[in-house]
């Protein structure tokens, strides 16, 4: 990309896409383009084609999407497959039909099998079922990713797929309905902190920023402690002024999760546009990999099958969900309980990707666990 070019971000005002801006401005590409949101419709493919004919952009990330944890991945099945899959087919088809120099796919690591040997490699894409919790989900990634594969063999477009660990940082969504584990975990623990404190000021300015079930700050103290008794968050009486409270969780917490810090994502994204091709991964395939008998997952593909080029982007470092729980209880200081409800989903028991193709083309995170949290907390106690 040069520093002129009109670059198109969709999903700008997401955690992802707003993070890639924010990216492309410290690095000097201001010509950026975004479709008004409300109420530009991506789902609407007349509407993506009308606004692909004006704007004419040379280059594309593809960050918008339908997103939630596994509670609203799980719930709103059909909204997932059906948004998700709308969304990536206009803006594929128009940037092919346009002209767009390249474009950047945005995946999740969800694509993978439920049972994936560990680390994930590039290549396990559909050896085995998914988990069945965001399955809709994980197909529409997994058929953007072939739909970019497929424009590339057929038009010579170039268009590259990367597939990101599970992701935090500015502008992540803290509803409690459709988070995901890492937010919703602060903002419990940050209410139940508060909760300790009987600091009702500072649970009302959080209810003020987000509203629970259309619940907000204007409510009486009982309807607010109705919702976050929903959520898992509860009290006892207690003799002193501070109250003693528990936190409930969902599953067992012994499933491990890889995370990895927003802002990290962009770099390697802007990375992957201006250093990575379609060519460059197809001459990065990997050799067959030898397989222990567990492992029969895995299906050895043909030398002249062109797939899997798509990039895994993470830390390759994991941890339990029980462990990521106690860090974020001793980061945000809340003292009390938490109580691990077994007799709700775990997901997928481990997904930590393998980001050696990656770390090869020259692309490492920066910001750890520890440190990334420490910021997200900061700056949400902050607001």
């Amino acid at each position: 990309m040069e520093k002129t070019s009109k670059i198109y971000i969709s999903g700008h005002k997401g955690m992802v896409g707003s993070a890639i801006s924010r990216n492309l401005i410290e690095k000097g590409y201001t010509n950026q383009v975004y479709s008004p949101y409300p109420p530009f419709d991506l789902t609407n493919q007349s509407i993506v084609g009308e606004f692909f004919e004006k704007e004419k952009p040379e280059y594309v990330f593809l960050a918008a999407a339908k997103v939630g944890g596994i509670l609203s991945n799980n719930t709103y099945r059909a909204q997932f497959i059906y948004e998700n899959l709308m969304i990536q087919n206009n803006i594929i088809h128009q940037s092919y039909k346009h002209g767009v120099k390249k474009l950047l796919f945005l995946g999740s690591s969800c694509i993978y099998p439920g049972n994936c040997p560990q680390p994930v490699k590039e290549e396990y894409l559909l050896t085995g079922e998914l988990e069945y919790t965001n399955e809709p989900y994980a197909i529409a990634k997994i058929a953007g990713i072939k739909m970019c594969e497929s424009y590339n063999i057929q038009y010579g477009t170039n268009y590259v797929s990367v597939m990101p660990t599970n992701l935090y940082g500015p502008n992540d969504n803290y509803n409690l309905e459709t988070s995901h584990v890492l937010p919703a975990l602060i903002r419990k623990m940050h209410l139940g902190k508060c909760l300790e404190n009987n600091d009702w000021e500072s649970i009302r300015q959080d209810f003020k920023k987000y509203p629970v079930e259309g619940v907000n700050d204007t409510f009486t103290d009982s309807e607010i402690m109705d919702k976050l008794l929903k959520y898992g968050i509860s009290t006892n009486p207690a003799p002193s002024t501070q109250q003693i409270v528990t936190i409930s969780l969902w599953g067992s917490g012994n499933p491990y999760r890889e995370f990895l810090y927003v802002d990290d994502l962009a770099e390697a994204c802007v990375f992957v546009m201006n250093e990575v091709d379609f060519n460059d991964l197809k001459a990065l395939r990997p050799e067959p990999c030898a397989l222990s008998p567990e492992q029969t997952v895995i299906s050895h593909k043909s030398g002249t099958d062109i797939k899997n080029t798509h990039i895994n982007i993470g830390t390759g470092k994991d941890l339990t969900i029980k462990n990521l729980a106690l860090l974020i209880k001793d980061t945000v200081g809340f003292k009390g309980e938490l109580k691990w409800d077994n007799s709700k989903p775990d997901g997928t028991y481990r997904k930590l990707l393998d980001v050696s193709k990656i770390n090869k083309l020259g692309w490492k995170e920066k910001i750890d666990l520890n440190k990334g949290i420490e910021i997200v907390y900061r700056n949400y106690s902050k607001d």
